[in-house]
């Protein structure tokens, strides 16, 4: 860079275990503490191009809500208005930055990266894992190569889409894999970027208002003897919309398909996933199983795993889409394809 090159990262924190540490208060439970400025100065100053702080939220993201993370999204996009950022780093909780970075990826028309780290050792701890994830986002946020990618995760040197990624272990280092999508490149310790070719990408879906309530989505199980009680008292609650954690290949019961038929009847979006780790929700069995929860209009979700279903229908539902319209983005963003992503 020149003298006057002003081009830089944005690092967005947002709290979580890169940023925690032991609190009297909590009972000696680890707490985020750290600001933004707190968590570059652990790298020692040595990021790979200057880094702007934005401190957003200093929170676990077990906490997070669904708003919240819209407000995140929102402040990707304010940053992203200056033409001297070259990328966004967002520190955030290991225990949801799945939801939020597939969030930011599907409201993200900008082909400037976004890429999301954290760590699973407190920054007090013996051995912090924070700050060498943070340089090697920010060498990833800076890399021309991850331009068009969308929002990408980093951690412990590997590098995946936000699509399909989930957190593979509680306590490990390498605490992220990403079954289905694949891992799109790696960073070294040194901040050396390798990243495959970006693929193509669809058209970003909206961004609801921060802070204005969007339509309740939740998440209910299936399991051996399940009776749909836990269902029926969220939509006794309020829910527009219902993620099914089903079984195998999207399976649930006949109990539940009885009692989901009047409800979808009725409008209330209900889309089928599973509990499985890997490969996609298929309509194959009757008796209560994936063709019956197809054949009352219950929606496959692909691909996407309970978690991230939760994120692109509630954000559907803030949108205000049809019913064909969350159908048509399940089959889009649930696809197997990468090319497709």
């Amino acid at each position: 860079m020149t003298a006057t090159d002003n081009r830089h990262v944005v690092l967005l924190a947002t709290g979580g275990t890169i940023a925690s540490r032991e609190s009297a208060e909590a009972g000696g439970g680890a707490i985020a503490a750290d600001t933004g400025g707190q968590l570059l100065q652990s790298t020692s100053g040595t990021t790979a191009v200057p880094v702007r702080v934005v401190d957003v939220f200093q929170r676990g993201s077990f906490s997070l809500t669904f708003s919240e993370m819209l407000t995140i999204c929102a402040r990707i996009r304010e940053a992203l208005s200056d033409p001297q950022v070259l990328g966004v780093v967002v520190t955030h909780g290991t225990d949801t930055m799945e939801d939020t970075a597939f969030l930011a990826d599907l409201v993200h028309a900008d082909p400037r990266p976004v890429v999301f780290t954290g760590a699973q050792n407190a920054a007090d701890s013996a051995h912090p894992d924070g700050p060498a994830n943070l340089l090697q986002a920010v060498a990833v946020a800076a890399s021309p190569a991850a331009v068009g990618h969308g929002a990408l995760l980093c951690f412990a040197g590997k590098v995946f889409p936000a699509t399909g990624v989930r957190k593979a272990h509680t306590l490990r280092l390498d605490a992220f894999s990403n079954p289905d999508f694949g891992q799109v490149g790696t960073v070294t310790a040194e901040g050396q970027v390798e990243l495959a070719a970006p693929a193509p990408r669809r058209a970003a879906l909206g961004l609801p208002q921060p802070g204005v309530a969007t339509p309740r989505v939740d998440i209910v199980s299936t399991y051996p003897g399940a009776y749909p009680v836990l269902l029926e008292a969220a939509v006794a609650a309020g829910a527009a919309g219902i993620v099914l954690q089903a079984t195998g290949t999207g399976n649930a019961n006949l109990a539940f398909c009885s009692a989901l038929e009047p409800l979808i009847e009725g409008g209330l979006a209900v889309v089928t996933s599973t509990r499985v780790d890997a490969g996609p929700v298929v309509p194959v069995y009757g008796a209560g199983g994936g063709q019956d929860l197809q054949r009352i209009g219950a929606i496959p979700s692909g691909l996407l795993r309970p978690s991230q279903s939760f994120i692109l229908l509630s954000l559907l539902l803030g949108l205000r889409a049809t019913s064909e319209a969350i159908a048509t983005a399940f089959a889009e963003y649930g696809a197997a394809a990468n090319t497709d992503r």
